[in-house]
């Protein structure tokens, strides 16, 4: 079964269309910090929305963390609430894949029709979160938020998502614009299921929203930045 990467931070399935790490809330969450960023639900909706209908998509898989606070927080519930209202305009389904974040969730099921969970099979690939261990040969996962820091040759950093692709496994970066990343150059795995894996053979695909750039395999990666 052919997998379609996307640019805007998403995959695709035949008619489903797969993404991961919305984190809606996320700023609620801040705001309680003492924090305040701007909401970027509306910014949100319209990226998800738009992906759907270019690729006809049918069914909107999210492969975790569609919410961001451990704990209920009123603002939240209503975006949650939003975002679901509006995206089913363009799909048929929508397929929660539980995440460590979506504590709480389950009021979506009767309210919004949307099934929630553990994983899902598709073909021979398991989608699945990726915060704890699952038995399978295959997987797409989010939870990681993978992303790498790039330096150009005057000193200059900036930090982007990317996907990682091999060929018993898919992590999908974040969808969310607040999701910054764990940059996996510094730093080492965060999901069980990535870290069972030598990710050294796994090709870099670094996402600017219009394209995709292979970078090649992490561990050519690795060694190219050496020489910056």
């Amino acid at each position: 079964m052919k997998i379609k990467l996307l640019p805007g931070k998403a995959i695709v399935i035949g008619k489903v269309l797969v993404l991961a790490d919305i984190h809606i809330g996320f700023e609620e969450s801040a705001i309680q910090g003492g924090m305040y960023i701007p909401k970027l639900l509306r910014d949100v909706i319209r990226d998800v929305k738009s992906i759907a209908m270019h690729e006809n998509a049918k069914t909107l898989i999210i492969n975790g963390d569609l919410k961001h606070s451990f704990t209920p927080l009123k603002r939240e519930f209503f975006e949650v609430g939003t975002f679901l209202r509006e995206v089913k305009e363009v799909v048929d389904e929508v397929i929660l894949v539980k995440g460590n974040h979506d504590t709480g969730i389950e009021w979506i099921k009767d309210r919004f029709n949307v099934d929630i969970m553990e994983s899902i099979e598709i073909g021979n690939w398991t989608i699945v979160h990726g915060h704890k261990e699952i038995e399978g040969n295959k997987f797409i996962i989010g939870h990681e938020h993978p992303a790498i820091r790039l330096r150009d040759e005057v000193g200059a950093i900036v930090k982007v998502p990317v996907f990682l692709r091999g060929e018993d496994i898919i992590v999908l970066p974040a969808f969310s614009p607040w999701a910054y990343g764990n940059d996996l150059t510094l730093n080492g795995p965060i999901s069980p299921i990535l870290r069972g894996k030598d990710i050294s053979n796994l090709e870099v695909l670094v996402t600017t929203g219009d394209e995709l750039l292979n970078f090649g395999r992490f561990s050519q990666l690795i060694e190219a930045m050496k020489r910056l």
